[in-house]
């Protein structure tokens, strides 16, 4: 299926216009082996999704294990799919039992060890895109920057970004680096839209950089039947989709987040092989600007002041 894809910045990759993100994968019943992340890549790729977003820390340290497994399950080509792939936060785990307290590490040593962890345990020689996944209080831009740079120089990682930063921390690594972060992966749904007024999205703007969004459904709560704000949005959002000829919350919720001239990347969440056809109509989905701010109006409580 064609599926409209997205330069994330002049210098940097193409992605598919919908990513699909491991984050809850090792914690369903759907997605948790190797034969069935194959078929939710397949399921993806049937619809022109081509871009898998991961995170060393996810699934405890596991998941990026079960994604390579999966990879050699499905057995198709490296370069017809982009991997994501996140590091800096180390979490008290089995996998570091010399870790107690949680904490951050954006050095450039640990970056180059975390990646080659990363590509070891998904079976790769390159991830498309390194991010690194949190702001760290004791970063030092210019080992962060030099971490960065190596791993692009290496060809171990073809473009670099960050996620969850203010621009002014964006601002900072920026001016350490030779290469350009090409996204900021951040929180963004009808039922967040902080990135709208923070100065994110205005940033991104500013450097023609296309944002990566994680829960653009809000972590579920869209959908959650005793949240009233949840009802108004979605009350909202299918009032919209009247006049565009769909009536699935989700995938509207997708088209609203896409809408935004940032570009934004919606990473999808669902371990349902069978609703990746239904939210990757969302693709297709255009909102008229009352619409779009009828949804905001709902999300906010009040009108656009």
């Amino acid at each position: 299926m064609a599926m409209s894809r997205i330069k994330l910045h002049a210098r940097g990759p193409e992605f598919s216009r919908l990513a699909w993100g491991a984050w809850q994968a090792l914690k369903s019943t759907t997605v948790n082996t190797p034969k069935t992340m194959a078929g939710m890549i397949e399921a993806c790729l049937a619809q022109g999704i081509t871009t898998f977003d991961h995170a060393a820390l996810y699934g405890g340290y596991q998941t990026e294990a079960l994604f390579g497994a999966a990879l050699r399950e499905w057995g198709g080509r490296r370069e017809d799919i982009e991997i994501v792939t996140k590091c800096g936060p180390m979490l008290v785990s089995p996998a570091w039992p010399e870790t107690t307290t949680k904490y951050y590490d954006t050095s450039a040593a640990h970056i180059g060890a975390m990646l080659d962890r990363s590509l070891n345990a998904m079976g790769a020689s390159y991830v498309d895109l390194l991010l690194i996944h949190r702001p760290d209080p004791l970063m030092d831009a210019d080992s962060t920057a030099k971490g960065l740079m190596a791993a692009v120089a290496s060809g171990k990682a073809r473009a670099v970004g960050v996620s969850n930063f203010n621009p002014s921390q964006v601002e900072l690594l920026k001016s350490r680096l030779d290469i350009p972060l090409v996204t900021n992966q951040v929180e963004f749904s009808p039922l967040h839209v902080a990135p709208l007024f923070d100065g994110v999205f205005d940033q991104a703007q500013k450097l023609r950089t296309a944002p990566m969004v994680w829960s653009p459904l809000g972590n579920g709560r869209l959908f959650a039947a005793a949240d009233e704000r949840a009802q108004k949005v979605r009350a909202a959002l299918l009032a919209a989709g009247r006049a565009i000829d769909s009536d699935d919350v989700a995938a509207l919720a997708l088209a609203w987040v896409m809408a935004h001239p940032a570009r934004p990347i919606p990473v999808l969440g669902t371990a349902k092989p069978e609703r990746i056809a239904v939210l990757a109509k969302a693709d297709a989905l255009r909102f008229g600007r009352q619409d779009w701010f009828a949804v905001l109006e709902a999300a906010q409580g009040a009108p656009a002041p």
